[in-house]
């Protein structure tokens, strides 16, 4: 990769599940650097559980909105790295996400259309031309990345594809009956809080409880509406509904996990 330095207005921002113990992430980081070494680099998180998909588009969906225009979002979470899943960068009407094909930028095509998708075929700007199969993190994603923050347009590090060809996750969709509603996991945070997939406007103006297998958690606004080590149900900062426990762990309390279905009655 002989491309010189360049400057950005922009800004980048980093998810993946590396963790901080090994210095991949410094890694990417210098990779970037090499490339436009005034961008701010931004850390969304490291700490996504390994291989978690789902939990890697939670957490980009939820920092997406966030950030102006021109952010670039690099996100790497995959298991598939190496393989024939495709590597690519789409173009959002608030940013840029330069992720593996596997339904990493899934949660913000729910919400808001692609104005463009690239496949990353143009070795002109990856950082090798015979990247790792392990690595592309470091070889692909984050040169990328970092040129696409200096102004390079999108249609130059690949070929257009179908925005409507990109991967979408497997997530049970929201269902509606006269009764109530039932959605599903889609995240567990630090604390253990359990963040559903039923979003606030489908509860707003209606009276509504949780029903899980053992008990019933009626509605309530805040985490301290119950004791310290009682179950909580309420609209977090996200948006969504979200299962807590006050002062403790809903995921493990109530052996939730992601993929577990959830029940809301009227």
């Amino acid at each position: 990769m002989q491309n010189p330095v360049r400057q950005s207005s922009h800004q980048i921002t980093l998810l993946s599940d590396f963790g901080l113990k090994d210095v991949y992430v410094g890694v990417m980081k210098g990779v970037i650097a090499q490339i436009t070494p005034n961008v701010p680099v931004i850390d969304l998180t490291h700490q996504i559980p390994p291989q978690n998909v789902l939990a890697g588009r939670f957490a980009l969906l939820n920092a997406y909105p966030y950030f102006p225009r021109p952010t670039v979002h690099i996100a790497v979470v995959d298991p598939g790295v190496g393989s024939q899943r495709r590597a690519v960068a789409v173009e959002f009407p608030q940013g840029v996400v330069v992720a593996p094909d596997n339904g990493l930028v899934s949660g913000i095509c729910q919400f808001e259309s692609p104005l463009a998708a690239v496949e990353l075929n143009n070795p002109d700007y990856w950082r090798t031309l015979s990247p790792s199969r392990t690595f592309h993190g470091r070889d692909i994603f984050s040169p990328v990345g970092a040129y696409l923050a200096t102004g390079v347009p999108l249609q130059e590090v690949g070929t257009s594809i179908d925005p409507q060809t990109l991967v979408k996750l497997d997530l049970a969709p929201v269902t509606e009956t006269a009764e109530g509603i039932r959605g599903t996991v889609q995240y567990i945070d630090y604390f253990g809080n359990v963040i559903t997939n039923i979003p606030a406007a489908c509860l707003t103006g209606k009276s509504w409880s949780v029903e899980l297998p053992q008990q019933t958690l009626p509605q309530s606004e805040t985490y301290s509406d119950r004791t310290p080590g009682h179950p909580v149900a309420l609209i977090g900062s996200h948006g969504w509904l979200e299962i807590a426990v006050n002062e403790g762990n809903a995921a493990t309390q109530l052996n939730l996990t992601y993929n577990s279905s959830v029940l809301v009655r009227w």
